[in-house]
Order: structure tokens, then C-alpha cells, then sequence
């Protein structure tokens, strides 16, 4: 029962994050960056620090349980700089992709790496017992990943050029799929980093943390991290791109308009990895699921965005057999995240 509970929770998250991206079409009068660093401010800073501040016992700092953890700190946030790369081309996968694919690809990417990376560094043997279990659940949710990469092959050749346009204005699926798996492999980096911060969370058990929320402090490190790199870039294509003024020249309407839109995607999108940190609490320390977690979170953020590629019609005039392929797909998914837990 407790598992359920978890799935349920780090679903709730899923359905946030896939639904950040919608608020793009809401920003208005703004360059790419400036919409990408104002959401990175409330998605990176504001609502992680709201997040690691709740999870504090009473009396105790931010201070005290980042510098208990010696190097592991700096560690997380290394690690975040890292990911900052795989968000900021992660913003660019489904420009070209639509949400759907660019999300399918990259975060199927990062499903992989950031499982099985972490395990391997622990020197987890992956070829019996739970290893191979989680292996198992690894393998068939890149399948699956696969299977809706080949949907998206075949709506690119059933579509018209006008179509795809129509669907997904930019969109390039070569460039898109490499893009979404540079995004895919440095994402990964966000489930090393948390790893990296783990002592933090053990030591916030200790002086008395609520398990629900003890890795948000560990959470906030990589976000910091990741705000860094892509601060740095879009502060550059601001520069680049003379777009210093969109910040301030619109009216006070759409600016309000765009800051709320942009709140709105921060606090969806970070809800992904508080569901995380929540649902995490009720699986059972060291086991299978404890483990397979970041997977089951990148396959149900693939589940929940494809549900919103079909609601804004990206899949439109795709044609039957693409849709029973993208069905298929997904299917696989669902299979990846309940067998490894039958099997046990």
C-alpha cells in the first residue's frame, strides 16, 4: 500500500512538470532567454528555497546541514551546473520536437544514465538479484522510450512540411533528437547530484526531519547549480541578441502577465522533484523501488507529456499506425514501473 501511495505522489509531480512547458505560449513580448531565466529564478531559487526551508527542524539552518556533509555540498552543486546543460538544451528538445517527443527522448535519456550511474558507483552488481531487477525495469523503459522515438520518425514522414509547422513551429527532428540526447545524458546529473547530497538528508533524519521532506535541502544544492549555468547562458544571449530590453519595455500588464506565467512554471516544474523527495518516503530504504525511483519519475513525465502533445494536438494528422506505435509506447512505460515490483 505504502508503494501506491508513493507512485500516486511522484505522479502528482509528473503532471506538474509536463504541464510547466505549456506556460511558454503564455509569456508575451519575450525572447526565449528572458522567459527561460525568469522561469529559472522561481523554478531554481524561489520555490526550492521555499522547499528547503519547510524541511528544517526548528532551530536548525541551512548552514548547518550543508557544511555537515563536508565536500558532498559542492558535490550536489557541480553536479547541478552539469544538468544545467541538459535543461537549457532540454528547452531547446522541444522547441524543435514539441513536447511530446523532445520530452519522450530526453528524459527517457535521462532515465537510463541517472539509474544506472549511481548504481554502478556504488558497485551494485547488476546481474542478479535486485541489481538485475532494476536493470530489468532500466532496459524495458528505454524500450519504450525507443518505441515513441519511432512514433515520432514515423509522424515526421507522414506529415507535411505545413503540418509539422503547424503542430510544432520550429520543427527539426534530426537536430531535435540530438539535442534531446545531449539533454538526456547531462539531465542524469540532477539524480548524481542528489546522490552526492544524500549525507545531508541522513543528517536532517537525524536531528529530527520530517522523512517527507528531508531531500528538499539536497534538492535546492543542484538547483543552485543548474541556475548558474543557465543564468550564465541566457545572460549571454541577452547580451548577444540586444534582448536586455524585453525585461523592461513591455507594459506593466504583460509583465505581470509573464511573471506569473513564469511562477507558474517554476512551481510545476519543481513539483516534479518535490513529489520525488515525498514519494521516496514511502518505499522501503535500499530496496528496488527506493532505487528504480528516478526512473519511474522520468517514465511518468514521458507518460504525462505525451498525454499533452495529444491534448495540443502534436499528434495530429500523424495517422493511425503512429498513434498504435506512440500507444505501444506508452504501454511499455506503464510495464517498466509496476514488473520489476511484481517480480520481487
Amino acid at each position: 500500500m505504502n508503494t501506491i501511495i508513493g507512485l500516486i505522489i511522484i505522479l502528482i509531480g509528473s503532471i506538474g512538470q509536463s504541464s510547466s512547458y505549456v506556460s511558454i505560449n503564455k509569456v508575451k513580448n519575450w525572447s526565449w532567454e528572458c522567459f527561460w531565466l525568469m522561469q529559472g529564478v522561481f523554478a531554481w531559487l524561489v520555490f526550492p528555497l521555499m522547499g528547503a526551508l519547510i524541511a528544517l527542524p526548528s532551530g536548525v539552518s541551512l548552514y548547518d546541514v550543508w557544511s555537515s556533509a563536508g565536500d558532498g555540498a559542492w558535490k550536489a552543486i557541480a553536479f547541478g551546473a552539469l544538468y544545467g546543460i541538459g535543461g537549457l538544451t532540454f528547452g531547446l528538445s522541444m522547441r524543435f520536437l514539441g513536447i511530446a517527443l523532445g520530452q519522450s527522448l530526453a528524459l527517457g535519456t535521462c532515465s537510463a544514465f541517472g539509474t544506472l550511474i549511481p548504481a554502478i558507483l556504488k558497485g551494485q552488481d547488476l546481474f542478479t538479484g535486485d541489481g538485475l531487477l532494476l536493470l530489468i525495469g532500466v532496459s524495458i523503459a528505454i524500450a519504450g522510450i525507443a518505441v515513441i522515438g519511432y512514433a515520432g520518425a514515423l509522424k515526421s514522414q507522414n506529415m507535411s512540411d505545413e503540418e509539422k509547422k503547424k503542430a510544432v513551429k520550429d520543427f527539426a527532428l534530426k537536430k531535435g533528437i540530438l539535442i534531446a540526447l545531449l539533454a538526456g545524458i547531462m539531465s542524469a546529473c540532477f539524480n548524481l547530484g542528489l546522490e552526492a547530497g544524500a549525507p545531508i538528508k541522513m543528517r536532517l533524519l537525524e536531528l529530527g526531519a520530517s522523512s517527507l521532506m528531508a531531500l528538499n535541502p539536497v534538492i535546492m544544492l543542484v538547483t543552485i547549480g543548474g541556475f548558474i549555468t543557465n543564468a550564465c547562458y541566457c545572460l549571454f544571449q541577452n547580451y548577444k541578441n540586444k534582448t536586455f530590453k524585453d525585461y523592461t519595455s513591455i507594459s506593466g500588464s504583460n509583465l505581470v502577465n509573464n511573471l506569473l506565467f513564469c511562477a507558474l512554471a517554476g512551481v510545476l516544474w519543481y513539483s516534479q522533484f518535490f513529489g520525488l523527495g515525498i514519494g521516496q518516503s514511502f518505499f522501503e530504504p535500499g530496496s528496488v523501488m527506493m532505487a528504480f525511483s528516478w526512473s519511474i519519475l522520468m517514465s511518468l513525465n514521458v507518460l504525462c507529456s505525451n498525454m499533452w502533445g495529444v491534448i495540443l494536438k502534436e499528434w495530429k494528422g500523424s495517422g493511425q499506425k503512429t498513434i498504435t506505435v506512440l500507444i505501444t509506447g506508452l504501454l511499455i512505460l506503464i510495464v517498466s514501473i509496476v514488473l520489476p515490483q511484481v517480480l520481487k
